[in-house]
């Protein structure tokens, strides 16, 4: 993971939009940290952005579409074909849109190599993202579809950031990747304060954005059936309506908006369990939890198959009835929370690195 990983070549890094956080903008940093060499470029970096502030933004940053992603999506293909014209021997993208279609030189003297975090869920799996089903993208999506995998046809090679992606490659794009799970930064949520880590573990906790598929109705209806207080950490759209259905709860709900890091990690170490019944990609969230020795409860879907250990880390269930995870809540107090921190090492951003690194030297030496 030095200057010389690639040897000779040129290389580039391209992301999307660089936001103020976010996991992708995470694995793109920690990405450009094993390539340093690397010249790195995004669509756009958000006025909010602390890091970053060395990327090379597209042409898309200096027009009014950078505030808008949705209307900007379309555009995004002649972004990523119109970026430079330099050229580069490799060419090392992370994805969440369009990214993977980017072309810097001839396939046939570049290597193209693709990090996705999913196939763009506007364009794919509105069920997942309603602006990819709202008005504006309803009729060019299926455009859209066949734009994305004509202009990655180059691709040489995928990593896919879980399972669950790789799986949606399979069936959107007909291509398989390597898994490479995410850096999460185990080490900062594992090492809190003694005092902190000496918690009564007396509440539930929820956290992460306040929108509709992360479920967080569900996450006080289940609290609620335990009979044991919540907290709810994060922001959001849904902010009022969860307010008023926590009104409604007989138990005591509060809520933490926007908590700092150091503020989230203390709630991790408070809680009893993590309560996540949300389908995710993979889910940085149940990963920090979990180096913090608190068990994760949630859906048997998605990247919390790869994340929790089924009755050794938490419990996953196939269901989103409260009564049922409330009574799996009964068992969280029996499982060794040494045992669950030490299996959130395996996600460590040391391991990311060296995941990263062993991919790019096989596929772009």
């Amino acid at each position: 993971m030095s200057a010389d990983l690639l040897p000779g070549k040129s290389v580039a890094l391209v992301h999307e939009w660089f936001g103020a956080t976010g996991g992708s903008e995470n694995v793109f940093v920690a990405m450009h940290e094993v390539l340093p060499r690397a010249k790195p470029f995004v669509l756009w970096r958000d006025e909010d952005a602390h890091r970053g502030a060395g990327f090379r933004e597209s042409w898309l940053a200096r027009t009014p579409l950078r505030h808008a992603k949705p209307l900007a999506l379309p555009v995004m293909p002649l972004t990523w074909r119109t970026l430079t014209r330099e050229r580069f021997d490799v060419v090392v993208s992370s994805s969440h849109a369009f990214a993977h279609t980017v072309k810097l030189g001839p396939a046939e003297h570049t290597r193209y190599l693709s990090y996705v975090h999913s196939p763009a869920r506007y364009v794919w799996s509105p069920d997942f993202d309603g602006r990819g089903s709202g008005g504006l993208l309803k009729v060019p999506r299926k455009a859209l579809q066949a734009v994305d995998v004509r202009l990655s046809r180059h691709v040489h090679s995928y990593a896919a950031n879980s399972l669950e992606v790789r799986s949606r490659l399979r069936r959107f794009w007909n291509r398989d990747a390597r898994v490479i799970n995410p850096p999460v930064d185990v080490a900062y949520f594992a090492a809190a304060p003694a005092p902190q880590r000496a918690g009564n573990r007396e509440y539930l906790l929820g956290a992460g954005r306040w929108i509709p598929y992360k479920n967080f109705d569900l996450i006080i209806a289940i609290a609620d059936a335990a009979r044991l207080p919540l907290v709810i950490a994060g922001s959001g759209p849904q902010e009022t309506a969860l307010r008023q259905a926590a009104g409604r709860a007989g138990i005591a709900v509060t809520f933490e908006h926007q908590p700092t890091r150091e503020r989230l990690r203390e709630l991790y170490w408070g809680a009893k369990a993590l309560l996540f019944p949300a389908h995710e990609d993979f889910g940085i969230i149940p990963v920090e939890a979990q180096a913090c020795g608190t068990p994760v409860l949630g859906v048997r879907r998605g990247g919390l198959l790869e994340t929790v250990v089924d009755g050794e880390t938490g419990f996953l269930l196939d269901s989103s009835e409260p009564g049922r995870y409330a009574q799996a809540l009964r068992g969280v107090d029996r499982l060794d929370r040494d045992r669950i921190a030490a299996h959130a090492t395996g996600f460590s951003v040391d391991v990311f690195k060296a995941r990263i690194a062993s991919w790019v030297t096989e596929e772009a030496s």
